[in-house]
């Protein structure tokens, strides 16, 4: 079994961290560069760092955040928000970052997947899914949770891997800051039906949650953000903790 990654996720806005339940109520978790370093020294395997207004002005503000956290950190750091565009992707990964996430600008057009592969490598794109089980089943939504699409959940992910995407991102809308766990059957379809590694998002509240994504749900990784951000878990303890649970985490 490859040993299993924990990934603090920091959304920013306007250069500083925030944390909202089911995508709304945002309030501050502080200045995302310090928080990055504080995670990398604490042991967190990956950063991910979340522009979620990426609107023109946010942009430059990001990308200059981007480049002091690569100062800052030593360890693989992805970034997502507002990349539309193979530009987009240049940019971030010329100010530092390691990775990229994509989510609503693939839905909208798929072959966006096929140009990060072809010219950074599978490696260097993350498709983020965000989708929420609606009565008639698991299906995707784009704008930061705001608008539907008719792509169901395993059928966009299993497009997702064939189109070259390094690994998926799936954050499950109904768990998403409600800290009831994570949608551990949904992961385990993906898990089970795809060939490339699957980063749980959404419903960490406990310790208990992280074994579970992992053993019930099979995730590779577990991402989560204000159990960290406002330290309910602090990194090194859950990682011993699942070290004595039989998990092995890196």
């Amino acid at each position: 079994m490859l040993a299993k990654r924990i990934i603090p996720c920091l959304d920013v806005k306007n250069g500083e961290t925030v944390k909202g339940t089911n995508f709304v109520n945002l309030r501050s978790a502080g200045d995302p560069v310090e928080l990055g370093k504080a995670y990398s020294d604490a042991g967190a395997d990956e950063l991910c760092y979340l522009d979620i207004t990426a609107s023109h002005e946010g942009r430059k503000t990001f990308t200059d955040m981007v480049t002091r956290v690569a100062r800052e950190i030593n360890i693989p750091f992805t970034v997502g928000g507002g990349i539309n565009a193979i530009e987009d992707v240049d940019r971030m990964l010329a100010a530092g970052a390691d990775k990229v996430s994509v989510n609503s600008a693939a839905l909208r057009r798929p072959e966006f997947i096929d140009e990060i592969a072809s010219r950074f490598g599978s490696q260097v794109c993350v498709c983020a899914i965000d989708a929420r089980n609606d009565e008639d089943g698991w299906h995707c939504y784009i704008n930061g949770g705001r608008i539907r699409v008719e792509r169901r959940l395993l059928d966009w992910a299993k497009e997702v891997a064939d189109r070259g995407a390094g690994e998926i991102l799936f954050t499950s809308m109904n768990h998403d800051g409600v800290k009831q766990g994570f949608a551990n059957e949904a992961l385990a379809e993906l898990a089970d039906a795809l060939p490339i590694p699957i980063i749980a998002s959404g419903g960490a509240g406990k310790k208990e949650h992280f074994r579970d994504a992992f053993t019930i749900g099979k995730a590779d990784a577990a991402l989560a953000a204000s159990v960290f951000h406002f330290g309910e878990i602090p990194i090194p303890e859950l990682k011993e903790w699942l070290k004595k649970e039989g998990v092995r985490v890196r």
